[in-house]
């Protein structure tokens, strides 16, 4: 087996439109992983809104692992053991909080199966909810209720208005920390450093593999990383256009199992 690590991104990648993940790339995946393939669920969604989808390819029976926040934590599903964690700096969420207040939008985090936010009924926070499967838990002050270590927060809103704040924030910490937006509307605000790529990196010394055995696929501009790192980057035909041109191979759309489909064509013995 050429490629003995699997990473993938789950919306838009391992999950259809529907956010399911189909029998045939279920089948596909478990077919592998019975054949020695270890898979990394690699994602900007929190620990506990990757679990489900961790269980249901069983990575605790067949030693996977979950890459969430972006890079952020690094877990090893079967033992549970955290391999990895970088956290934001409690100092820069006064100004996260100061940013989302003067544009009237939504600041989130996590706290174990909680989003807490102070606009529990923004249309963006009941997304980033639903996606997570995660109760939303509203507080009376943002500042006041975020006392534990965070790995992200998130500032969510109308995306025209959210590309001016992304570039002034871009602007104002660019040596501080990482902004970016995962969708249109999600602005992503992580710890400096923080990449798919460079988490990778530390997962593959960890495991005692190269990147030439690991196989990355990817549809957004946070996959870019690993997608250009991994032995083989493959980008889905639902990708955005930079994403697609970084590639080696473009395999099937997210609704059309272009995951099995590359499974299939390259690992599969």
């Amino acid at each position: 087996m050429k490629y003995k690590l699997l990473v993938l991104d789950l919306d838009g990648t391992l999950t259809n439109s529907k956010k399911e993940i189909t029998a045939h790339t279920l089948d596909t995946l478990t077919r592998a992983q019975e054949q020695g393939l270890k898979i990394v669920l690699a994602s900007g969604r929190p620990t506990y809104g990757v679990a489900p989808l961790a269980n249901k390819l069983q990575l605790d029976k067949y030693e996977g692992y979950i890459l969430s926040y972006n890079g952020g934590e690094i877990i090893d599903w079967k033992t549970k053991e955290m391999m990895y964690k970088n956290l934001l700096d409690p100092t820069v969420l006064p100004y996260l909080y100061k940013c989302a207040k003067d544009n009237d939008f939504a600041i989130v985090t996590y706290e174990n199966e909680f989003v807490l936010t102070e606009k529990p009924n923004d249309e963006y926070v009941l997304k980033e909810a639903l996606l997570n499967v995660m109760t939303i838990k509203k507080v009376d002050n943002f500042l006041d209720a975020v006392k534990h270590p965070v790995a992200k927060c998130l500032i969510v809103g109308e995306p025209e208005r959210l590309a001016v704040l992304e570039k002034e924030m871009q602007e104002t910490l660019k040596d501080k920390m990482g902004v970016f937006r995962s969708e249109p509307y999600f602005l992503e605000l992580v710890p400096k450093g923080i990449d798919k790529a460079r988490s990778l990196e530390v997962l593959l010394k960890e495991i005692g593999m190269t990147k030439e055995e690991m196989m990355a696929v990817g549809d957004g501009f946070n996959d870019l990383s690993m997608i250009r790192y991994a032995g083989m980057g493959v980008a889905m035909a639902n990708a955005q256009t930079v994403v697609r041109d970084s590639a080696d191979f473009i395999t099937l759309s997210n609704d059309e199992d272009g995951v099995a489909h590359v499974v299939e064509k390259f690992i599969l013995q």
